[in-house]
């Protein structure tokens, strides 16, 4: 089917153009339809000629009203309603008295009826039809008022979202710079300035990566990956054969969107914690996968696990091999934040830590395509080298599951 040349205009894109055209439809439609029944009725033609003057009165009385209108609805409720209402019967009584005059100049009027009776029987004709104006004016106004505020509203939420996003993912890039920088001050001090230059260049490719998107922007899982290998290739450089690292990223799932920087907390929480207390390290795991119309994203450690002191009420019991320290408690809960300001309840955030210790992250979100505009990281000539993605092995039963909602003692946070 081919596509319209043009795009659908809301009516009230125009505000004055929609009163415009809603006025000639209005008084036309009322026109038309008095001239119908009065040559139904068998009145003579010139009696057309009374209605049009009669048109021609309410048009120029309710475009006089339009502008009462307009200042009164901003207003208070008790003065919009009060004054609205001495207006219209003071419009509908000039309204009445014309048409009774000229329908006694004309001689149109019945026989018998003076000036006063023919007065109060239009009254209540017009009262009807200028109310019934009255309350379409109020009513559509009403309308576009509430409809601006819902825009407002929404543009400011944006706004809110943009800045909460910006201001969890500022709170994570501190705490590595730091840890990064104090590294190459220590290799500085030793003298090694080679390895500390080859860290700098990581780390600067690193932070160009990171500045390529903005803070509530979107990349590609691909985009991500490239983003942790410079990261994890920074702290290999600390930890050596300490940290392994093994990447598992599906085709499709390579091309799926998701928050930028939300990996990264998790694997810098995994070195931390599952790394870093272990006299011989522990393997980092991704793994990324399309299951149904969801990206399914894992990162998991063979550290120790979390400690027992974190077991509450309702929580599978967690044995790990050896007990973790307790941590800030910054940053799951901040990973936690972004995906609801992200996806609200369109996401799943659960942690997994089996009794014979390591522990994982899993995360749920909607599919969605590479299409969506996002700022492409290319890659830099100083990212390490890293093992390749390898086809995923099937799944094996899942391990204890800790729902979204974190204790408040003892998590694995950075």
């Amino acid at each position: 089917m081919a596509a319209l040349p043009f795009r659908p205009t809301p009516f009230f894109a125009n505000k004055n153009q929609a009163f415009w055209n809603l006025q000639l439809a209005g008084w036309g439609g009322a026109t038309l339809l008095r001239a119908m029944s009065a040559l139904a009725n068998g009145q003579p033609p010139d009696r057309l000629v009374i209605i049009l003057i009669a048109t021609i009165t309410g048009f120029s009385i309710s475009l006089i009203l339009a502008v009462v209108y307009s200042q009164l609805i901003k207003q208070r409720p008790l003065i919009t309603w009060g004054v609205t209402a001495l207006v219209l019967g003071f419009a509908t009584g000039v309204y009445a008295f014309i048409d009774s005059w000229v329908l006694e100049v004309a001689g149109a009027a019945s026989s018998g009826n003076n000036f006063a009776n023919l007065f109060v029987g239009i009254f209540f004709i017009d009262l009807v039809l200028l109310g019934a104006w009255s309350a379409l004016y109020y009513a559509i106004n009403f309308f576009l008022q509430v409809e601006e505020q819902a825009d407002r509203l929404e543009r400011l939420e944006a706004q809110a979202t943009s800045a909460q996003l910006a201001m969890l993912r500022y709170q994570l890039n501190p705490h590595f710079l730091f840890n990064t920088l104090n590294s190459i001050s220590t290799l500085v001090l030793l003298k090694q300035s080679e390895t500390a230059n080859a860290m700098l260049t990581r780390l600067s490719s690193f932070l160009r990566h990171t500045l390529v998107t903005q803070p509530g922007g979107k990349v590609t899982v691909e985009q991500e990956v490239e983003t942790l290998k410079l990261y994890l290739g920074i702290e290999k450089m600390r930890f050596e054969e300490r940290l392994r690292s093994d990447f598992r990223i599906e085709p499709d799932a390579a091309k799926a969107c998701l928050p930028a920087m939300l990996l990264q907390p998790l694997v810098e929480n995994a070195i931390k914690y599952g790394v870093s207390p272990q006299e011989d390290g522990a393997e980092i795991s991704i793994v990324a996968q399309v299951v149904g119309p969801r990206l399914r994203v894992t990162v998991s450690d063979t550290g120790p696990g979390m400690t027992m002191n974190s077991i509450e009420a309702g929580l599978p019991a967690v044995r790990p091999s050896r007990a973790r320290r307790d941590s800030t408690g910054v940053g799951l809960t901040n990973i936690r934040d972004r995906l609801a300001q992200a996806y609200g309840e369109e996401h799943r955030f659960e942690i997994r830590s089996p009794e014979s210790g390591g522990f994982s992250v899993l995360i749920e979100l909607p599919f969605e395509s590479e299409e969506v505009d996002v700022p492409a990281a290319q890659p830099s000539a100083a990212a390490p080298a890293t093992p390749q993605a390898r086809p995923l092995p099937k799944p094996s039963a899942p391990p204890a599951v800790v729902p979204s909602q974190l204790p408040p003692k003892a998590q694995q946070t950075t």
